[in-house]
């Protein structure tokens, strides 16, 4: 087992990690890159919020700006723990190179910009974005808002599908005890994240299908994962 993963390849990294490392002449740290995407969006919100009197919304938008900061946290150290050790190369190909995450993120994102402005405004009352905007929507804090929910259904995405492979790892391989201690600890970090995006629900406990949308994703995601730590701890022996 390597306890250096080596430097990032292309092909072998999420696309969140290849567009850090894709700037020219720039080579920003992993805590940096989290840090400043939380810097620049967390400003950007309260500047709007403040010029719109928009301090409702606000608060929601913290709360989705921090989850995907974490998000960016959760991918880094995963993409750390399954890197650092030998695996089978179809595991990590489907994992870092198929870009799978980025088409579950787009189904998620497309989902939810239907929900937001078609299949909502056609339930009478108002609307989630009227109840975080008011009836006059100001053009900038709107951008911003889709620009953060993309931000958020790509980590979600990536979720899924860590989640899946995850799974058809455990069920297909056996690895030796220290192997498996790491694999297991990359689980329950994609785990945790998935619990944590409960802290969404207070902003959409009125809206009965995202609220079902949200929580059966993180269902989803614990059964998945359980189910993977538990195949993994079975099978794990002499290989």
């Amino acid at each position: 087992m390597s306890n250096d993963p080596g430097p990032l390849r292309y092909g072998e990294t999420w696309v969140y990690e290849s567009i850090v490392g894709a700037l020219p002449g720039i080579e920003v740290p992993a805590w940096a890159a989290v840090a400043i995407q939380l810097f620049v969006f967390e400003i950007g919100l309260l500047a709007l919020a403040g010029f719109y009197s928009l301090w409702a919304a606000a608060l929601a938008g913290t709360v989705a700006v921090v989850v995907a900061a974490i998000g960016s946290v959760e991918m880094l150290r995963i993409g750390t723990l399954v890197r650092r050790i030998d695996v089978p190369e179809d595991y990590r190909d489907l994992l870092f190179s198929s870009n799978v995450e980025v088409v579950l993120s787009v189904l998620a994102y497309i989902a939810l910009i239907t929900h937001l402005f078609i299949f909502d405004p056609q339930q009478g009352g108002a609307t989630l974005v009227e109840r975080l905007f008011g009836p006059d929507q100001p053009v900038l804090a709107v951008y911003l808002m889709l620009l953060v929910l993309w931000d958020v259904c790509y980590r979600i995405g990536t979720g899924w599908w860590a989640s899946i492979t995850s799974l058809w790892r455990s069920a297909r391989y056996r690895f030796d005890p220290e192997t498996a201690a790491v694999l297991r600890r990359a689980d329950l970090e994609i785990l945790g994240f998935g619990l944590l995006q409960l802290v969404l629900v207070p902003f959409i406990l009125e809206f009965p299908v995202l609220l079902a949308a949200v929580i059966a994703h993180v269902a989803a995601v614990t059964v998945v994962m359980t189910l993977s730590v538990i195949l993994l701890d079975w099978r794990t022996g002499p290989v």
